[in-house]
């Protein structure tokens, strides 16, 4: 396998040491082996990093870097993305788990279809590990329809940085992931991904993407920053765009997790 297939895999990690070696183990299980780690540590205070360096220590895919100022995921993540090598940026948070074909196939996919970008369906899990649901991925996603509400699981999400070069996250505390892919199909317009699902996407009860009552300020500054859309417009954005289609979601996601 040469340099060109190198996969890049940005991990963002705060306080995560009950999930960090979960999610470690399932990248190092994957039957595609060539990729990079790349965990940047935003101020831990708990034992995050001792367990990163343990496998680092092991594994010289697996790199740890420290933030010296607590800066939010956004910062970590952009870090590790400045530090990749590989030909292409792929993200698993610091609590999620890949399934073992989730690289392979997901190359692949890309390679086949010709793709900047890709995504797939997720698997959804609670804190104890337990399968509790699942995010079924359309068929194809557009700029517009990634504008009206988030479709694309985080850490599903892999995009050709050969072609499309270095894309960061928006610096803002919350909802800078939905900001990544909105830049992302802001340059190719749409793109396809698979329906199986290749994650598990853990529901923590204190996940700050779970606090949804103060994130209306942070939809606005995606409208605000990379729309570029003024104050009147980006709120009538949120509440007759974002929140229906959100509903749509969280209805869509019951109906299939009903049916499982």
């Amino acid at each position: 396998m040469n340099n060109e297939d190198l996969v890049s895999i940005i991990t963002p990690s705060y306080n995560c040491s009950k999930f960090i070696g979960e999610t470690i183990n399932s990248i190092i299980s994957q039957t595609y082996i060539n990729w990079e780690l790349l965990i940047t540590d935003d101020c831990s205070t708990d034992n995050s990093c001792e367990i990163i360096e343990a496998y680092a220590n092991k594994d010289p895919r697996i790199k740890l870097i420290r933030l010296t100022i607590n800066s939010g995921a956004g910062v970590a993540r952009n870090t590790s993305i400045e530090a990749a090598q590989g030909h292409y940026i792929a993200f698993c948070d610091s609590d999620d788990l890949w399934l073992p074909h989730k690289l392979e196939k997901q190359i692949k996919f890309i390679k086949e279809n010709n793709l900047f970008v890709t995504y797939a369906s997720a698997l959804t899990c609670d804190e104890t590990g337990k399968i509790n649901g699942i995010n079924l991925s359309f068929p194809s996603v557009s700029f517009k329809n990634e504008c009206k509400c988030d479709w694309i699981s985080m850490s599903s999400l892999i995009y050709d940085a050969s072609k499309l070069g270095k894309v960061f996250l928006p610096i803002i505390r919350k909802r800078q992931d939905w900001g990544l892919k909105i830049k992302l199909l802001q340059n190719v317009g749409s793109t396809i991904g698979l329906y199986e699902p290749l994650s598990i996407y853990r529901i923590r009860k204190n996940s700050i993407s779970r606090k949804k009552s103060d994130l209306i300020k942070y939809n606005i500054a995606i409208y605000r920053n990379i729309l570029n859309l003024n104050t009147f417009n980006s709120y009538c954005k949120f509440f007759f765009h974002f929140i229906p289609f959100f509903l749509f979601k969280r209805i869509r996601k019951k109906l299939i997790t009903i049916k499982l």
